[in-house]
């Protein structure tokens, strides 16, 4: 399953070039191999990333802890596509809720 607007959110957050036409997986696995480069090469920048983007960093602790051997940037990778998911919901809720007064409107 593609979601283009999910890839555009990624590819501008993390000035990434992917397809918009990816699937779930390849983007997972695209995601989280950029992730470990970071994590190995730019890990100050891996970290202004995660603040950036507004993941919580005592979730990505848990999830690392709790994780154990497995891949890092893999799990790092579902929690920015978690997020970015959750930023983009978020969004279209608040696009179409037209109850909202005229004045309380930004």
């Amino acid at each position: 399953m593609s979601n283009p607007l999910l890839v555009q959110q990624i590819n501008k957050e993390l000035a990434l070039q992917l397809p918009d036409a990816i699937n779930g997986e390849t983007l997972q696995q695209q995601l989280s191999a950029h992730i470990n480069h970071m994590i190995v090469h730019r890990f100050e920048a891996l970290i202004n990333l995660l603040y950036r983007i507004d993941i919580n960093e005592n979730k990505i602790k848990l999830l690392l802890q709790e994780a154990g051997h497995q891949d890092a940037g893999g799990i790092i990778a579902a929690a920015i596509i978690e997020r970015q998911l959750e930023k983009i919901n978020t969004r279209k809720k608040m696009k179409n809720d037209n109850n909202i007064p005229e004045d309380e409107k930004w």
